[in-house]
């Protein structure tokens, strides 16, 4: 009777700090956030019963969410903001397929998918603020301001700031995520920079390069086929 060997280890190869930590925006009371890709054995996917889990969350001391790299890079080319953003954050750990996965940024996001895929996930910030989600509305409200100037940044510049208290947006929110705002004043910004981003992408022709992520892809995977 032949035995089914156990699924082999994955391996991680890109790990970032996020969050406020990464943000320069950290207090005493600050947690630690981190984002990672990992990949899966290349057999695996060829084994009976095989079921692909792309994301997975550990919510501990630290919390981590992680990817497996197929599943990171489809996320990737659909320009979403907390994916870009661990294209660029600080990093933690990271052999030569993070660092050649760092570099494809510029072949992974567009335009016009990165505007939609900001401003959904800002009004989706918005939209926690004006609720009070977890008696957190601050937090809300500097993430929805946030990501809302990066995605100027991007449009603008090809790339956006993940220290953002060395901004000139910097005090500004540094001061929301500490509470210390008015609900007016957060709208009044969100809605100035949602008119700056629509006013930039009407210059901005940036286009992904999907190519590229198959290319890397077909080439991690044959070389994680083992």
């Amino acid at each position: 009777m032949m035995v089914t060997p156990p699924p082999a280890t994955e391996t991680c190869i890109l790990k970032v700090v996020v969050g406020s930590q990464a943000h320069g925006l950290a207090g005493p009371e600050s947690d630690q956030d981190f984002r990672s890709v990992f990949v899966l054995p290349t057999a695996e996917f060829f084994r009976v019963g095989f079921k692909y889990q792309g994301t997975r969350m550990v919510k501990e001391a630290e919390d981590e969410t992680a990817w497996e790299v197929g599943h990171f890079l489809q996320l990737a080319l659909q320009s979403h903001p907390l994916i870009l953003e661990t294209l660029v954050a600080p990093v933690i750990a990271m052999d030569d397929w993070g660092a050649e996965l760092r570099r494809l940024f510029p072949h992974l996001w567009s335009a016009q998918r990165a505007y939609e895929a900001f401003l959904n996930y800002c009004e989706n910030q918005r939209r926690k603020l004006l609720e009070k989600k977890d008696d957190r509305p601050a937090k809300y409200a500097a993430a929805y301001v946030r990501v809302l100037f990066n995605l100027c940044e991007l449009l603008e510049r090809g790339t956006f700031s993940i220290r953002i208290a060395e901004t000139p947006l910097g005090d500004t929110v540094r001061r929301i995520k500490e509470g210390r705002y008015r609900l007016g004043e957060v709208i009044e910004l969100g809605e100035y920079w949602t008119e700056e981003a629509a006013r930039r992408l009407r210059t901005c022709h940036h286009q992904a390069k999907p190519e590229s992520a198959d290319a890397f892809l077909i080439k991690l995977r044959t070389a994680f086929l083992r």
